[in-house]
Parts: C-alpha cells; structure tokens; sequence
C-alpha cells in the first residue's frame, strides 16, 4: 500500500479521494494520508479542513509519504506547483490514477506521472496522456488524441479522433473537439464550446462553432 497526499483540499481534491477509495475497493493500492495546500493558516472557502494535513513543509518532516496527487483544476495552477514540488520532492512520485470504470485500449494507450482519469469517462486507441494531465466525469476520446501536460478535461467534454490538446489547456464541461484539430498551449474552450477549427495558444474561445472571446465582443 503506497501512502499518498493529495494536493489541494477542495472539492476536486475530495473527487480524487473518492477515486483513491474506488481503486482500492478493486485492487489494494494506496493509503490516502490527506490534503496538503500552499497555506494551511488560510483555507480556501471550499477546502476540506478535517482533510488538511498542513502545507507543503509537512512533507519536509514526513518520511513515510511515498506519492503525491493532484486535486485542483486550474491547469496554470497545476503546472506552476509541479515545478515546485517535483524539484523540491524529487524522491516522491506521482502514480497515475484510473478510476475503475475508466476503458481506453491498454495496449495502445501511453500514460504519463500525475494523470487522472476520473470515471465513467471512455477512450479508444493510440492515446497519450501527458503528465499532471486530467480527464474529469464521462468524458470521451477518439483515436490518436494527445491530452497535452497539465491539461484538464472537465465533465463531460467529447474529443474526436486526432486531436491535439496542447500544454495547460481548460476544456469546460460539455465542450466539444471536433476530429484533427489542435488547441494550442495555454487556450480555453469555454463550457458548450464546439471547436471546429485549430485554436491558437493562450485563446479563449467560446460558442458554436467556437469562436475567440474577443472577436465575438
């Protein structure tokens, strides 16, 4: 049973306990230590108090966590204590985490450190997740898609087959990615969005089809 800490206390963060339970219900995995944030002293609205262990120097002192996990959305967030903590804690790792219900082709499918993949949710062949990325409730992805690093799927969202999502991207709940298509690093695709066209880095889009949130100012 290898200990594990979540990052984040929030409502994701308690998603992803939930999936740790679920894992091991199946098969024996992990032993879920709590919630770490970057500041115990002032809690975010939403954040789990009971499930707080303290902040990131609790691991200083704390030899027996062997994983970390993450449970926070915000991509950008992601990414930035990614680096933090795999350079100041590089002898933990980062499991990957698979909700039971989770099915893609095991045998084509590549799957990075630090990725969740929550439940419900279906691929197909030859997918490649990144690392620290995140694929939310029910969603579904075709064949040959890239989810880039640090990314995140929110409920619900369909990708076609080909797609490229690139590094620290935010799909919103219910987007849709429409086949061969790339979104460039950094871009959000706003909830409902249909993206039938490449979408450039660090563009927000939204609508049907998706359009960037200035040009439809």
């Amino acid at each position: 049973m290898k200990k594990i800490a979540i990052i984040g206390a929030g409502g994701f963060a308690r998603e992803v306990a939930w999936l740790i339970r679920d894992i091991n219900r199946v098969t024996p995995q992990f032993e879920f230590l709590g919630c770490l944030v970057s500041d115990a002293s002032r809690p975010a609205e939403h954040d789990s108090k009971e499930l707080t262990l303290g902040d990131f120097n609790w691991l200083d002192g704390n030899k027996q966590v062997e994983g970390l996990a993450f449970g926070i959305g915000s991509p950008a967030s992601k990414i930035k204590l990614a680096a933090e903590l795999t350079s100041r804690f590089p002898r933990l790792e980062w499991p990957p985490l698979i909700h039971p219900s989770v099915q893609f082709d095991h045998s084509t499918t590549k799957i990075e450190r630090g990725v969740v993949l929550c439940a419900g949710s279906i691929g197909t062949v030859n997918l490649e997740f990144e690392e620290f990325s995140m694929v939310n409730l029910l969603c579904t992805i075709g064949h040959e898609s890239r989810i880039g690093r640090g990314s995140a799927l929110m409920p619900t969202v369909n990708i076609s087959g080909g797609v490229v999502i690139g590094e620290g991207v935010l799909l919103g709940t219910g987007a849709q990615v429409l086949q061969y298509v790339s979104v460039g690093a950094g871009a959000t695709v706003g909830a409902g969005a249909v993206v039938t066209k490449n979408v450039e880095p660090g563009t927000t889009v939204v609508g049907i089809p998706a359009k960037p949130l200035i040009e439809r100012k």
